[in-house]
This record gives structure tokens, C-alpha cells and sequence, in this order.
């Protein structure tokens, strides 16, 4: 590390990401992955406003993500594109082995409960 002649410390400074299983880059010793944090940011909120909702956010490791997206925006975007794809496809294939239900069948099975409950409490 070497100072400046104002005496103040200059030194690079490690993004505050980490990159768990499944390939997901968390903020911090948080959950809440860089997608989250960029998604916010470019939806127009400051990273004040990125602790307040996610509070296990830190303000320091929110300004070093977004200073991490606007230094390698291409990288970032495409790895979000990646994710979601990769999301895509997951979600395709839950809804290829669990068929949406419809409307009428969830009601069907409300009231069907509600009969059932009934004669329960008769």
C-alpha cells in the first residue's frame, strides 16, 4: 500500500463479490446477488435507497458492486443475460413436469375444500 503526499492510503480495492454454487455473484457476505443490485440501479435507485430494501446490504459493498458494473458493464450484462436464460430454462422445465393449473380447477378444488371443512364442522 502506498500513501499519497495528503497522506491519505492508496490502494486497489477488491470488489465485495463472491461467487457461490450454481455460479450466482453474491454481494458481500449477503444473499442478495449483483443481478439484484444492477437491476436496481439502472431502475433508478441510489444505493442508499439499495440498503433501505435489502438490509443486509452494506452502503460500502453497494457502492463497490455498482463500481464493478460501470468498470466492466459488457462482462456484467452478460453474465445477467446468461442467468437469465439459464432461469428461462429452469422455469421451462418445472412447468414441462408440473402443468399449470387453471383457474377453474383452483376453485373447483377451493370450494371443493370448503364442502369438506363444512361437513367437518357440522
Amino acid at each position: 500500500m502506498s500513501t499519497l503526499s495528503s497522506g491519505l492510503p492508496l490502494e486497489a480495492e477488491i470488489p465485495p463479490l463472491r461467487e457461490v454454487e450454481g455460479g450466482a455473484v453474491r454481494i458481500g457476505k449477503t444473499r442478495v446477488g449483483l443481478d439484484v443490485v444492477v437491476e436496481e440501479y439502472e431502475d433508478g435507485m441510489s444505493p442508499e435507497d439499495i440498503v433501505q430494501a435489502y438490509d443486509t446490504l452494506v452502503l460500502a459493498d453497494v457502492y463497490g458492486a455498482i463500481a464493478y458494473f460501470l468498470r466492466h458493464r459488457e462482462e456484467v450484462e452478460a453474465y445477467m443475460k446468461r442467468r437469465a436464460e439459464e432461469a428461462a430454462l429452469i422455469r421451462a422445465e418445472i412447468e414441462a413436469e408440473r402443468p399449470r393449473i387453471t383457474r377453474e380447477e383452483l376453485l373447483a378444488r377451493r370450494a371443493a375444500m370448503e364442502r369438506s371443512n363444512a361437513a367437518i364442522g357440522q
